[in-house]
């Protein structure tokens, strides 16, 4: 089987791809990313080959999906603060980006397994969030995402290809950035915890997040792949925990067995209050799938950051 994961040089794409070529019956996995997040040093040692290129390059697209048997969508612009700066350049990535990969997809039916974001929810104040509610975006990104969703989900409906689109919650872990201004909660604040400086908590810090460990999300993701699961209907990838972000200070905080420091400022336009995830209809597709606790992603994730600023090869946490 001949995978192709865009955005594979990423922090969930380099995952997967370790993930994809550990599994029997995957004979080639390729990751096409134009590393302008991602890096080529996620994919050491992966065994995927990595294609450095645009989804927005059609040629290009037509090229590498043509003797695929799946794709595995996860090539965006991410960050709502990033969206907020620059809205077209969000959507010219997440929207244009999977619409050209859909089409090259749809001439060979090729299987996309896509990555939307729980973004989508938005404004709607239900918890927790089922994927039949109505969706209200709060910023660019969310947009974005939601109408990637949408295209993945016509084209389905349309052309007949089979498709899995999924609404990713929180997601976090090894190979995660923490070095730049749109880097995600918990990256930041392990790596501000392990250089001894305080944690950044905007607003009250009592708005929940439903965090998902990276191990978790590709090893469904490979099976989405090597089992060919398909949905008309979008997906929550998430089961359903609720963690404030105070909270989380305090689980880091006994993990690494000394205080932190926090220093609360202005809420952030665009983000959510609260964030929690129904998985009833992910377990419908995927009956056997164990999520791992927080508190252990939490420690695997510690000891990663650990061993890269222990690293002599390459000192600073990415």
């Amino acid at each position: 089987m001949r995978i192709v994961v865009t955005g594979g040089a990423g922090f969930i794409g380099g995952n997967l791809c370790r993930e994809l070529t550990a599994r029997p019956g995957v004979d080639k996995v390729i990751a096409l990313d134009d590393l302008s997040t991602g890096r080529g040093e996620n994919l050491e040692g992966s065994g995927a080959e990595l294609i450095e290129g645009s989804i927005l390059d059609q040629g290009l697209l037509a090229e590498v999906v043509a003797s695929a048997d799946a794709v595995v969508h996860l090539a965006a612009r991410p960050s709502i603060p990033r969206s907020l700066a620059a809205p077209a350049a969000s959507h010219h990535a997440n929207a244009t980006g999977t619409l050209l990969l859909l089409e090259a997809c749809r001439r060979n039916s090729v299987h996309v397994v896509a990555a939307s974001s729980s973004s989508v929810y938005g404004a709607v104040p239900d918890l927790p969030k089922h994927e039949d509610l109505p969706t209200r975006p709060l910023s660019p990104y969310g947009a974005s995402k939601l109408a990637a969703e949408a295209y993945v989900l016509a084209y389905a409906a349309s052309f007949g290809l089979p498709v899995l689109a999924l609404r990713f919650f929180n997601v976090y872990g090894p190979l995660q950035s923490a070095g730049h201004a749109y880097s995600a909660v918990i990256p930041k604040f392990i790596d501000a915890a392990l250089r001894g400086e305080p944690l950044v908590v905007h607003g009250d810090g009592l708005q929940t997040r439903d965090f998902t460990y990276v191990g978790t999300v590709v090893a469904m993701l490979a099976d989405a792949v090597l089992r060919r699961v398909t949905s008309a209907r979008p997906v929550n990838l998430a089961f359903g925990t609720r963690v404030s972000i105070l909270e989380l200070t305090e689980r880091l905080s006994a993990l690494l067995e000394r205080p932190v420091e926090l220093v609360h400022v202005p809420p952030r336009p665009g983000d959510v209050r609260d964030s929690q995830a129904s998985d009833a209809r992910l377990r419908r597709l995927f009956p056997g799938l164990e999520a791992v606790p927080l508190e252990t992603g939490l420690e695997r994730t510690i000891a990663w950051f650990r061993d890269r600023t222990a690293s002599p090869r390459d000192p600073a946490i990415p």
